[in-house]
């Protein structure tokens, strides 16, 4: 059990922890990033400073301070602190730890803070377990996960509990941290004479991706690397590069990261903007996605984004799909590539796929139509005796391939043709033929 009996229960930092661990911020003041709701003035310093918080769940990509700011948390309020690990815990020791701040509130009135990291792991029945302390206030808890909690967490432990939003630390804020790790001499690498060039500062700051865990891990493999007795540390780009290798890829597959790259791909190829659409994919490509989740979605781009503005477009798709199941990867990423660009080049219609809806409504709200006897069919012996096919005048047979001729028992128009593209000249063409049959547009 993850319980420190301190004053505040906070754990101690040895000397040798990583460099991220022994610069966590200690006072709101040093905390830096997420000013949206951190600020001061703003609501989580206010709770905090008036030693009012209630149960929170900090939410974000890693390496953006949830749990440090948990410790900030201890520091600012007279709860104890408690911290545990989601992927390592069980219902009996969560069952523990109530008990014991039950007991502690009891006989101190003390509460207690319970900041539980990776939340998303626990299943529901821990959660369940949860609720009667976080509702009767025995615990505060702070949650940390890196998974959108209106998908992990119970609605029951949401509806108790303040949502923080975390954001990627901007570049300026990692700047801050990287220096003030450089001039921090009793945590940081103070005891070092380190000269560090504009051009390594940048390159941490841009391939650390937001993630302050990243670049100051990276700081600290470079300096120690290359210290040599008392020399300075030249710290120039080769060094950060050698000491950050190649920037990981935040993708989840089955989380949010999956969902919202999804969506950026296609809105991307729906806004006409090639450059991002082939960014997203690329991204998830990289982050091991299946190529087949991919192409489905560019086939249903192409026909219900790009339509008949650009028919070839959902030739093309097809095709790619083909190419994905014969070719495979990494191969496969070429055919994908363009048909992503052709698709997000190509003027849009979403003109047939809004006819559908509308079709789709009327078949589903009861607007059922009998079919017309003369397109019924007459191909099996007796349906003459029926009238079935009776009257029906063959298209081809007329000049311009085209006869008057109802096909629907009412004048309807579902598909209404834009101006973009080769659609604009199936506009004209059904517009002529509309007319002639006296079906006027639909306001």
């Amino acid at each position: 059990m993850a319980l420190f009996e301190q004053d505040n229960g906070l754990p101690e930092v040895p000397p040798d922890a990583p460099l991220a661990v022994r610069m966590r911020p200690r006072t709101l003041g040093e905390v830096v990033g997420q000013e949206h709701f951190c600020g001061e003035g703003k609501l989580l310093w206010r709770m905090i400073g008036a030693d009012r918080l209630s149960s929170v769940v900090f939410y974000g990509p890693p390496g953006t301070g949830k749990t440090s700011l948990a410790h900030v948390v201890a520091r600012h309020t007279n709860a104890f602190f408690c911290q545990v690990n989601a992927t390592s815990s069980n219902v009996k020791e969560i069952r523990d730890i109530l008990a014991g701040s039950a007991e502690r509130k009891s006989r101190s009135g003390r509460k207690t803070v319970l900041f539980i990291d990776e939340l998303h792991r626990f299943n529901k029945a821990q959660q369940d377990v949860l609720l009667p302390d976080v509702e009767q206030g025995t615990v505060i808890l702070v949650g940390a996960t890196t998974h959108n909690p209106f998908f992990a967490l119970n609605s029951p432990l949401l509806s108790r509990s303040q949502i923080f939003q975390f954001k990627p630390l901007s570049k300026d804020d990692i700047v801050c941290l990287l220096r003030r790790a450089l001039s921090d001499r009793d945590r940081g690498l103070g005891g070092y004479e380190v000269r560090i060039s504009q051009e390594a500062l940048e390159h941490l700051e841009e391939f650390c991706d937001g993630d302050a865990r990243r670049a100051l891990n990276a700081l600290e493999v470079g300096v120690l690397s290359s210290a040599r007795g008392g020399e300075a540390v030249e710290f120039d780009l080769k060094l950060a590069e050698d000491s950050i290798q190649r920037k990981a890829i935040v993708y989840d597959r089955d989380e949010d990261e999956h969902y919202d790259t999804a969506s950026a791909f296609i809105k991307s190829m729906r806004g006409t903007d090639p450059d991002a659409a082939l960014y997203w994919m690329m991204k998830m490509l990289e982050g091991g996605e299946d190529p087949r989740f991919i192409v489905r979605r560019v086939v249903i781009c192409a026909a219900e984004d790009v339509g008949n503005a650009a028919p070839n477009a959902l030739v093309l798709a097809t095709a790619a799909q083909q190419a994905v199941e014969f070719v495979g990867m990494p191969e496969a990423a070429i055919p994908l590539a363009q048909a992503v660009t052709y698709i997000a080049s190509a003027p849009k219609s979403n003109a047939s796929y809004t006819a559908m809806e509308k079709a789709r409504k009327d078949v589903q709200e009861g607007r059922t139509l009998q079919v017309p006897d003369h397109l019924k069919d007459a191909s099996y012996p007796g349906a003459s005796e029926l009238g079935h096919g009776e009257g029906y005048r063959y298209a081809h047979s007329y000049e311009g391939h085209w006869v008057d001729q109802d096909y629907i028992p009412s004048s309807v128009i579902y598909y209404e043709p834009s101006d973009s593209g080769h659609e604009a000249k199936i506009a004209e063409r059904l517009a002529r033929i509309r007319e002639l049959r006296g079906i006027k547009k639909q306001s």
